[in-house]
Parts: structure tokens; sequence; C-alpha cells
């Protein structure tokens, strides 16, 4: 199965060794950041530091300035995080080294664009707003998106690239000292504090025969009870439960509708920059009505648009998530010739709850369930102990 470990630039940038690592590893991709929104990361094996800061949401290259001229939404250079042209430096590296090197690119999902521009922010049913989350419902944020997708992903050298956040957010994120679990919400609760009540989606559940002021206290009421001791629904028939089937179908069909031309925009945007066979995936989720990194998608949509998609398989989740897109893959017609991709995202950083030990065996599971490549999140996050069962795992699958 192929193989692609992620890794930011500043992994590689200023470590001489680390591409020949990498490669060293059994992987023949590079899954790297190209635009990545604010972190604070870890570089353990790294000989000028160990920490790195991103300030803010930015693009990890200089952006075009020609490309940007008139528009009122744009990327954000990084600061000394990643100087420069880091990802092309950390790209050029990787290269020689032998590895193939795909894109990274973070969308929806900007806590500067959203404080700098508040009008782009979804607004959830009690007035608030979600900074990180751009309502992409919005036609500026859409036309933003598909800018920023295709500048992004089709970087010099880059063979494919792999869009995350492609649709909605919502408010799952782990925000700067994060302090929202007090109260657990259950899938459907989290949900309805999910969708949006900007001006737009206003007018869109309008569009669809529902008021959205009695829509937004529809909301509000069925969340509630929640307050007092938490929710458990989950499930599209625990969203029923809670807002009623009729509401919910409104919500679901205006949200499902944009992010489909979301994601349909931005896939053509790359399509359109890059040149032949340059592969384009969307992390996702087979729920449709799912928020967040891993956007939930149709299936049956998706992999008649893009060449395939990534999902996230640690912790058992591959058993649910795999077999919606494994199944579709001999019934579904993909943009290009091959056969869609379904990459299966496995978590090897024992620290933040993986299992590179049980690398191999997960692999095989997925490989079962119908995934055609891996993805290892993340080989500059993980500790030399986790990179060795990693090396040690890939070398058992042949």
């Amino acid at each position: 199965m192929r193989t692609s470990a992620f890794l930011y630039p500043w992994d590689v940038v200023g470590d001489p060794d680390a591409a020949a690592r990498i490669a060293d590893l059994g992987v023949q991709q590079v899954t790297l950041a190209s635009a990545y929104h604010s972190t604070r990361a870890l570089t353990p094996r790294h000989p000028r530091h160990r920490v790195v800061t991103a300030e803010h949401a930015a693009v990890l290259y200089p952006p075009d300035a020609a490309r940007w001229a008139g528009h009122a939404l744009r990327p954000y250079p990084a600061g000394d995080w990643a100087p420069g042209d880091a990802h092309g430096e950390a790209a050029a590296a990787l290269a020689d080294a032998g590895l193939d090197v795909h894109t990274w690119v973070i969308l929806a999902h900007s806590s500067r664009l959203g404080a700098e521009h508040p009008a782009t922010s979804v607004v959830n049913a009690y007035g608030d707003r979600y900074p990180w989350a751009p309502c992409v419902a919005r036609p500026a944020v859409a036309a933003y998106l598909a800018e920023l997708a295709a500048e992004a992903a089709v970087r010099p050298g880059a063979r494919g690239t792999e869009l995350e956040s492609c649709g909605w957010y919502g408010l799952a994120h782990l925000h700067a000292h994060d302090k929202i679990a007090g109260v657990g919400l259950g899938d459907a609760a989290q949900y309805l504090m999910s969708l949006c009540f900007c001006s737009v989606c206003r007018e869109g559940y309008a569009g669809l025969g529902a008021d959205p002021d009695e829509l937004a206290s529809a909301v509000r009421r069925a969340l509630e009870p929640g307050w007092a001791a938490g929710s458990v629904e989950a499930g599209w028939s625990g969203v029923e439960k809670l807002l009623g089937a009729d509401l919910a179908a409104v919500t679901l069909d205006w949200r499902g509708g944009i992010a489909r031309t979301v994601q349909e925009s931005a896939v053509a945007a790359v399509r359109a920059a890059a040149g032949p066979g340059f592969q384009v995936l969307l992390h996702a989720d087979p729920v449709p009505y799912h928020t967040g990194a891993n956007a939930g998608v149709d299936p049956a949509h998706i992999l008649g648009v893009a060449d395939g998609v990534v999902l996230p398989c640690s912790g058992g989740a591959a058993g649910s998530v795999l077999p919606p897109f494994t199944e579709r893959r001999t019934t579904t017609s993909a943009v290009s010739a091959a056969s869609p991709v379904v990459a299966a995202n496995l978590n090897v950083v024992s620290g933040m709850g993986g299992s590179p030990a049980t690398l191999a065996e997960d692999a095989v599971r997925a490989k079962e369930l119908g995934a055609t490549e891996l993805r290892l999140y993340h080989a500059g996050l993980a500790s030399d102990a986790d990179l060795t069962a990693v090396a040690a795992g890939l070398s058992q699958l042949g």
C-alpha cells in the first residue's frame, strides 16, 4: 500500500537529516503543509528548536500578490515559524531524498480571518460567533477558499494535494485553553450548536420554507435540557429527535448543498491550476452532517468529484468510515481514469493517542476493509521510539 507521512515545513527546514530520516521509514510520499491553521507543535529532533508556535493561520510560501489583488479576503503570510518559501525549501529537500511531495491545504479554518473579518464567521442559534469557522455559504468566503485551494495546492514540484476542512466547520475546535467540555454534548447537540444563522444562512433556510427566527428558537429549545446535565443523542435520528424531522431536513438540505458546491469549486480550481495527473484528495467523513477538519460528504458524490478521500481510521474508526467509500469504489466513476483513492489515516504519535506499535495490523485491517493507501499522522510530531515502530511496521507490510 502506498504510504505518505504528514509533515510541516519547519520539521525539515534547518534540519539536514530530516528528509533522509523520513525516507528511511519506508514511506513513498510526504504530505507537506502549505496552508495551515494556528498551532503549537513539538519538533523533538530539530537541531535548532523544540517548539514551534504558528501564531495564526497562514500560507507557508510567499502568496502571489497579483492573484490576490482586489480580493477583500486573502491569505496571511507566515511569520518567523515559516519564513520565505518554507514549503518550497522543505519540498525540495524531500524530493532530493527520493520522496514524492503532495501539498496539505487547510481551507475553512482560520481564527485570524474571523477576527479581522467578523462577518465571515459561523454564527450559532444564540448569536455567538465562531471566529475559527468561516461560513462557507457566504459567497466571498467560498470564492476565497477556491482561490486559496488553487494557489496552496499547486506548489512547485507537488504531484497532488490533500484538502482538509473543505466544508463546514462547527463548534468542535481545540481553541487556546479550551474550556467547553464542562457539559457533555452528544453528536446531535454538536450538530445543532454548529448550525449557522448568519444573514446568508438565514436567507437559505427561508428559501427552503423555514422561518429562520423560528428555526433558531427551535434549536435553542432543543438544546435547553442538555445544558443542565448534558446530552447523549447521536446520529441523524438524534438530530430529528431534538429538532423534529422537518426542520432537521431543512438544515441538512441547505448545508449539504452548500458543502457540495464548495467541494466541487475547490477541486475544480485546483484542477484548473494544475497539470495533467495532479491528484486531488479530500479529508472527509462519510456522515454528511458532520463538521470539522474531516468535513462531512456524500460518498457517492465526492468520489465523482475528487480523486479520492483521506479518512480518520485510528482508534477502531476504520470499520465505520471506510466501508461507505470502499463499497462505492466499483460503482462510482471518478474524474480520473484511475479508481478512487481511499486512504486510511492512522495516528502514529503515541503521546497523542496513536498506536505506532500496531501499525502493521491496523494497516492490514484497513486494507481488508478496502483502503488503497495509508497516511501516517504525524512524522514530525512523533518520538524516536514512535518512528522506530513505524519503520518496523512498514517493513512488515513489504
